[in-house]
């Protein structure tokens, strides 16, 4: 079955019918009803293909993933997934922690004509595969989300996370905490640095006091948290709240607290960030600081479709441009006023 048979079936010439597969949105209602009912009745199914070899395009896109076993990535990825649903392009994923995916450099999904463009939610990727990739033409096809490189001229879309470690502060603040410990993420991670910088600048606003100990290094892991838990719980002068960086160190810091005999938020308080679906059913539900992550992918996987379909330009570091997604504070159980 061909397009002309399409077209002779709905009374359309064959552009027309092009134009409805292509940009359905520049036919009359009419029209386009006539063109989808001719493509139904007469099994008309697009030579992918054949069109991607006219359009000189593999017809894929890949999205680069620090850990695929980490459930903060799931809603990405299916908001990427569903911004490409009715686009032409295949969605193909790569775990970077997995060796054959990170013993490519990044130019060279590209030099294998297999992808058309790039999503990198990793912001820890190596010096020489960045270097390799600003100076390729690749570089105009490439979005980095959630995670970014400072000084890389990428269009960049993330959370607004100093922003939330603000707001994370300030209702610890309004229940009467003065005394609010951080465990951060990894050292050197954009992640860790913007939201201890959002946590710094609030603590300042607010006049509260700043020790060392209260300032404790993770790396987002359930283990991280719970091994915090045993710093804190050693302290002479504890904490009676903590500010975690990721959802994950939360979970893992209420567990050790409890197995310390500390009650949250009876003893001590607890905010995460991010608000991963455990987050609703753990006990205490936990307060934290929500990032729209299906928006974040669908907008990311918009931000390259645009890079996409326009003609290459000339990336400069000021012109880079950089979205950013609004944050929210979910108040739950494990926050509550200071102990008596």
């Amino acid at each position: 079955m061909k397009i002309r048979d399409v077209a002779q079936r709905a009374g359309v010439s064959t552009a027309t019918v092009s134009r409805a597969l292509t940009n359905p949105e520049l036919l009359a209602e009419a029209t386009r009803i006539a063109v989808f009912d001719a493509i139904r009745d007469t099994g008309y199914r697009v030579n992918q293909a054949a069109r991607n070899l006219r359009k000189q395009r593999a017809g894929a896109v890949l999205i680069l993933v620090p850990n695929l076993g980490n459930p903060f990535f799931s809603q990405i990825l299916a908001g990427i997934g569903a911004a490409f649903a009715h686009t032409d392009f295949s969605v193909l994923i790569a775990d970077t922690m997995d060796s054959a995916a990170s013993g490519r450099t990044l130019t060279d999904y590209f030099l294998d004509a297999r992808i058309d463009g790039m999503i990198v939610l990793d912001g820890q990727l190596t010096a020489g595969d960045v270097t390799r990739l600003v100076d390729s033409k690749s570089s105009h096809h490439v979005v980095f989300a959630c995670e970014w490189i400072d000084g890389m001229p990428f269009p960049s879309v993330r959370s607004d996370n100093l922003r939330g470690a603000e707001l994370a502060i300030r209702h610890l603040y309004d229940l009467g905490h003065r005394k609010i410990a951080h465990i951060t993420g990894p050292a050197g991670n954009v992640l860790t640095l913007a939201r201890r910088q959002g946590m710094v600048a609030e603590r300042a606003r607010l006049n509260l006091e700043t020790r060392e100990e209260w300032i404790i290094r993770g790396d987002f892991s359930l283990s991280s948290g719970y091994a915090s838990a045993a710093k804190i719980v050693a302290m002479k002068d504890r904490p009676t709240a903590v500010f975690c960086a990721s959802d994950q160190i939360a979970y893992g810091l209420i567990s050790g607290l409890n197995a310390a005999g500390l009650r949250v938020p009876d003893d001590i308080s607890v905010v995460g960030f991010d608000d991963i679906e455990l987050s609703e059913f753990y006990i205490p539900s936990l307060t934290t600081i929500r990032q729209n992550r299906p928006e974040l992918g669908r907008r990311a996987a918009r931000t390259l479709l645009t890079l996409i379909e326009d003609e290459p330009v000339s990336l400069s570091l000021p012109q880079t441009p950089v979205e950013l997604i609004d944050v929210e504070l979910i108040v739950r159980q494990s926050t509550g006023p200071v102990p008596a």
